[in-house]
C-alpha cells in the first residue's frame, strides 16, 4: 500500500501487454513488450520509484516472478479467480487487463498466489508428471479391455490388471494381421506406460526420503490411507503449510459445501473444488481407506511409524481413530457414502495440516488455530 507506482503486467507466450498507475500524478504509463525480461526490467526500472508489480497466474508459470523479485522489484502473482470484475465491463482486451490489474493492485483488492522456489516447481512437475502418466495407463488399460469386449472375449480369472491376467492378455491372438497389430500395439503401449510409472516412482521416492520434504512426508505416513506417493504429492502441492490453519485448509483444497444464504435462509451444495485438484484428489481416495476398521495398526502402519517422531506416531494415532469413528457416525446417521467420505476428506485435510505444521516446526508445542 505505500508503492508509488502500481504496474499491472498481461503475460502471454509472444507479447507481454502493461499499464502503470502513478499513485502522485494520476499519470497512465502503458507499453507492449515482448517476453524478454530484460526489457520488461528496464520498463519498470524506468517508473517513478517505488514500484510494484502483478499478473496473473497462468500457463506462464512463476519464473518471471522470481526474475523481477531477484532483481529488488515487489512483484506478486494474482489468482485468477479471485479477481473482481465489473458485470457490465463486455471489452476486453490486452491493455485493459493491465489497466485493471494495476488498479486493484492499487485498491489492495489481489488475493496473492504464492511463488514457489525453482526447486519446489520442479518437485511439483514431477508429481504431476507421475498423475499424468496414472491417467495414460488408465486410457491403455481401457483400451485393450474394450478392444477384447469387443471380440467377445472377458478375462473371468480374477482380478484384473495382475501378473496372472497379464500372462492371459499375452495368450491372446487374432487370425487377422491388422487385428493383431492393434493388439499388439496396445500393449506396448501399456508397458511403456507402465515402465514410465515405474521409472517416476523410483524418483519420487528418493526424492521424498532425501530432501528438505522428508520430515513432512514422514509424518503424513502416519495417516492411513497416504503412502510415500501421496505423502510427498501433498507436500509439494501445498507446499508451506503454515499459512494455513486447520479450519481453513479445508476451503483451500475446496473441500468445504458451496453456501448460498439470504435472510433466515440458508441452502449449502456440493463442495467448491476450489485449489488443488491434485492434493483434494490425494486427500479423497485416501479418506476411503478409513471405512476399515481400526483395531490394531498394520505391520506396514508400524514400519511408518518407526521412521516418524514420536509426537507424529501419537498423532497420527488419534487421527485413525477418531476418523474411523467419523465414518462410523456417517453410516449410522445413514449418509451416503460418497458424502461422508468427502467429510471425511476435509478432517483428513485438517490432520495431515496439524502434522505437517509439527514436522516443519522446532520443538515445541502443537499451534492450534
Amino acid at each position: 500500500m505505500f508503492e508509488r507506482t502500481s504496474v499491472g503486467l498481461d503475460v502471454h507466450a509472444r507479447s507481454v501487454a502493461g499499464c502503470a498507475l502513478d499513485g502522485q500524478t494520476g499519470e497512465v504509463f502503458q507499453r507492449r513488450m515482448t517476453p524478454d525480461r530484460d526489457e520488461i526490467l528496464a520498463w519498470i526500472v524506468s517508473l517513478p520509484p517505488p514500484v510494484r508489480v502483478v499478473y496473473e497466474a497462468g500457463p506462464t508459470g512463476f519464473g518471471l516472478a522470481r526474475f523481477l523479485l531477484g532483481a529488488g522489484i515487489d512483484t506478486v502473482v494474482a489468482a485468477p479467480s479471485k479477481l473482481q470484475r465489473p458485470s457490465g465491463d463486455r471489452v476486453k482486451t490486452d491493455a485493459r487487463d493491465a489497466l485493471h490489474l494495476a488498479r486493484l493492485l492499487k485498491l489492495g483488492e489481489i488475493t496473492v498466489v504464492r511463488i514457489p522456489s525453482a526447486d519446489q516447481e520442479a518437485a511439483r512437475d514431477l508429481v504431476r508428471s507421475r498423475e499424468d502418466v496414472r491417467g495414460d495407463l488408465m486410457r491403455c488399460r481401457h483400451r485393450i479391455s474394450k478392444f477384447l469386449l469387443r471380440q467377445g472375449i472377458v478375462y473371468s480369472g480374477g482380478q484384473a490388471w495382475t501378473g496372472t491376467h497379464e500372462l492371459w492378455l499375452a495368450r491372446q491372438h487374432f487370425p487377422a494381421p491388422a487385428r493383431q497389430l492393434t493388439y499388439e500395439s496396445s500393449l506396448e503401449a501399456m508397458h511403456e506406460t507402465l515402465d514410465r510409472r515405474e521409472r517416476l516412482d523410483e524418483a519420487i521416492a528418493s526424492m521424498a526420503y532425501g530432501s528438505e520434504y522428508t520430515p513432512v512426508v514422514r509424518a503424513l505416513q502416519c495417516l492411513r490411507g497416504i503412502s510415500t506417493l501421496s505423502a510427498f504429492g501433498l507436500a509439494v502441492e501445498i507446499g508451506d503449510w503454515n499459512r494455513f490453519s486447520g479450519a481453513t485448509i479445508g476451503a483451500y483444497l475446496g473441500l468445504v459445501p458451496t453456501e448460498h444464504s439470504s435472510g433466515a435462509s440458508r441452502s449449502q451444495g456440493s463442495i467448491t473444488k476450489t485449489g488443488n485438484t491434485h492434493a483434494r484428489r490425494l486427500l479423497v481416495e485416501a479418506a476411503w481407506h478409513h471405512r476399515r476398521p481400526y483395531n490394531n495398526p498394520s505391520r506396514m502402519m508400524r514400519a511408518r511409524w518407526e521412521e516418524a517422531s514420536s509426537e507424529a506416531r501419537t498423532r497420527g494415532h488419534a487421527g485413525n481413530r477418531r476418523l474411523h469413528h467419523r465414518w462410523i457416525t456417517y453410516l449410522e446417521r445413514r449418509k451416503r457414502p460418497v458424502i461422508a467420505n468427502v467429510a471425511i476428506a476435509r478432517e483428513l485435510a485438517g490432520w495431515c495440516w496439524s502434522l505437517a505444521v509439527t514436522a516443519e516446526a522446532p520443538p515445541g508445542p502443537v499451534p492450534v488455530r
